[in-house]
């Protein structure tokens, strides 16, 4: 495996994670249909970029870059990857990024019904979690892990820990962009999508924090394993004081004439911090079914 693959498969990630930024930006600038076109707007493919089109146009050319660094991943793969695993997980995220982008025409043409935006939401989430993924993969650490260690007798098991915390926050992520596209900024937000977001951000904040707090106690010398999670739970902090920005800020916003600072940097930076914190739990996650073996335990009835 060439660097040359990873620090691609890392580059189409990163530029994944700017796209969900973007997206952010569109929703909080309320310029979802800033134009009816789709693919062009106004029947352009370079409109002037004026307004909330300079918001909705400049998310479809994100995602068009998006989708030629996948197209080029995935050819990057099939060249250079000996791993037939890894090659299919590429056209995943090819099947993924366009899957998206049609997602994203029909959010359009439909005049953003709620249950297109929250798939459209979570298909970007997953496609995220593609690319993250594929960046570990090829990633030098990943084929020739330092160590391995064993968690025969440790009690729960860390692998099902980080599985449920990856759960829990994707759930989380989605009931985020289901609740930002059910209402525009000048109005309240839906008190039971309110109420299961939040409930939603304490249940992350336990099983993450266990999660992490389990990982450290068990192997704080693995610096393989320590780094992510510390980093993950150090970016939960700034997420929740950050949903909480986020939400007085949302609550001042009917007085405003538009979308207006700080609501619209606050929301964007709580949707790209929730975002990182995803994408660490990723990078955890991996690592942890790596290293860590699973011993097999037999378990025998007691009699009757």
């Amino acid at each position: 495996m060439s660097k040359g693959v990873h620090r691609f498969a890392v580059l189409v990630a990163c530029a994944t994670f700017f796209l969900i930024i973007a997206g952010a930006n569109v929703t909080s600038h309320d310029a979802g249909l800033a134009t009816s076109d789709w693919p062009l707007s106004y029947g352009q493919f370079f409109p002037k970029m004026v307004g909330n089109l300079f918001w909705e146009h400049g998310h479809r050319q994100v995602a068009m870059s998006v989708g030629l660094l996948t197209i080029a991943l995935v050819i990057y793969l099939q060249i250079r990857e000996r791993r037939t695993w890894v090659k299919r997980l590429g056209w995943i995220a090819l099947g993924g990024v366009i899957a998206q982008s049609l997602l994203g025409g029909l959010t359009v043409k439909m005049n953003l019904p709620l249950a297109v935006s929250a798939a459209h939401a979570t298909l970007a989430q997953l496609f995220f979690l593609t690319t993250v993924s594929l960046a570990v993969f090829t990633s030098r650490s990943w084929i020739t892990p330092a160590s391995t260690v064993s968690e025969a007798g440790a009690g729960v098991s860390i692998r099902a820990l980080c599985v449920v915390a990856l759960l829990v926050i994707l759930v989380q992520l989605v009931l985020g962009a289901t609740l930002r596209h059910s209402a525009t900024w000048d109005q309240p937000l839906p008190t039971g999508l309110l109420l299961a977001h939040i409930g939603g951000a304490v249940i992350v904040t336990l099983v993450l924090v266990v999660t992490v707090f389990i990982v450290l106690m068990r192997h704080r010398d693995e610096k393989y394993l320590a780094r992510p999670a510390f980093v993950a739970v150090a970016l939960l902090a700034v997420q929740l004081l950050l949903g909480l920005a986020a939400y007085i800020t949302r609550a001042a916003s009917p007085s405003d004439p538009q979308p207006l600072n700080p609501m619209i940097t606050v929301t964007v930076a709580h949707v790209a911090c929730g975002a990182l914190v995803f994408a660490t739990t990723i990078v955890l996650t991996l690592r942890v079914f790596k290293v860590v073996r699973a011993d097999r335990q037999e378990y025998v009835l007691a009699p009757a």
